[in-house]
């Protein structure tokens, strides 16, 4: 008796006999043909977003070529490509007013830092008390505040331009930074509202168990994670200081006292001869600490935002 090993093949189905057979070739077009498509699509958006950017970069690209030109040839040249070249017009700006622009510099950089300060105590306090505490007219305070982020800024500026000017504050900083230490600001308070709101009470609960009260709570706990909020803030808040003009026009009148943008508008002269090449070269001093602020706070935004969820 022999042994032997049949190998069995199952007859093909129905559908296996009417299927045909794919063409050669069609499943690699298959799978890189969205591939491909997908590629061109990428680019595409790639092209448009580099043709976008290049349109709303060209005003500052021609503001920073006009300040290399001179003043007769700054409007009779459009474009950006340079063919004539005027470095002077940045030492002769930097001494062109009545003080170095150094001086302007540094008024708007006390501003500035008077107001960050200001807003980041005062609206930290007033949001973690929105957001933690419990209090009569809690509500209607919060509807108030937000009401306040509708109400145009130029509706109020002649009742305190009179209560300043009664008080002596004209033509002084303090009508400029004392607002902030108020949280005049409603939109940074919401915010930080929203932020604080979203951190578990877990943590309130465990450090009142310990014994810790409000301003502990506020100091230890609440603030640290507050960081993404704060930084928003602290950016936000320094763009629109550092380019605020009719608040320092109207506050301030000496010339020494006067702020970046104030002191930019002394270059035009309305009835005479207008110093265009010195204004330009000015303002490109004027926007690099802007940019150096926003390139130093886009980092602690991106890390805020990428460690809010485990928070």
């Amino acid at each position: 008796m022999t042994n032997s090993t049949i190998a069995y093949d199952p007859a093909p189905t129905a559908e296996q006999d009417s299927a045909p057979a794919p063409p050669q070739g069609a499943a690699s077009r298959r799978s890189r043909g969205p591939g491909a498509r997908g590629r061109i699509r990428s680019l595409l958006k790639h092209l448009a977003l580099i043709l976008t950017g290049g349109v709303m970069i060209y005003p500052l690209l021609w503001m920073l070529a006009s300040s290399l030109r001179p003043n007769d040839v700054i409007f009779r040249e459009p474009g950006i490509l340079l063919e004539t070249f005027e470095s002077a017009n940045y030492t002769d700006g930097w001494t062109a007013l009545s003080s170095p622009f150094s001086v302007y510099l540094f008024n708007s950089a006390v501003v500035v830092l008077g107001c960050i300060v200001g807003n980041l105590v005062s609206c930290s306090m007033a949001a973690y008390a929105f957001a933690r505490l419990e209090f009569r007219f809690k509500k209607p305070a919060f509807a108030l505040m937000l009401l306040t982020i509708m109400l145009p800024f130029h509706v109020v500026i002649v009742p305190q331009y009179i209560m300043f000017s009664q008080i002596g504050w004209v033509n002084t900083f303090w009508p400029l930074i004392v607002p902030k230490l108020l949280a005049t600001d409603a939109f940074f308070v919401f915010l930080m509202v929203q932020f604080i709101r979203g951190i578990p009470r877990d943590m309130d609960e465990a450090a009142r168990i310990d014994g810790a009260g409000h301003p502990r709570i506020f100091g230890q706990i609440i603030l640290p994670m507050m960081v993404p909020a704060l930084a928003t803030t602290t950016i936000f808040t320094f763009i629109w200081t550092w380019n605020d003009f009719f608040s320092a026009l109207i506050y301030l009148t000496d010339p020494d006292m006067f702020t970046v943008p104030v002191a930019l508008r002394a270059f035009v002269d309305a009835t005479g001869e207008s110093s265009w090449g010195s204004l330009f070269a000015m303002s490109i001093v004027s926007l690099l600490p802007v940019f150096i602020a926003f390139l130093v706070g886009q980092k602690f935004l991106v890390k805020g935002i990428a460690t809010t969820g485990i928070k």
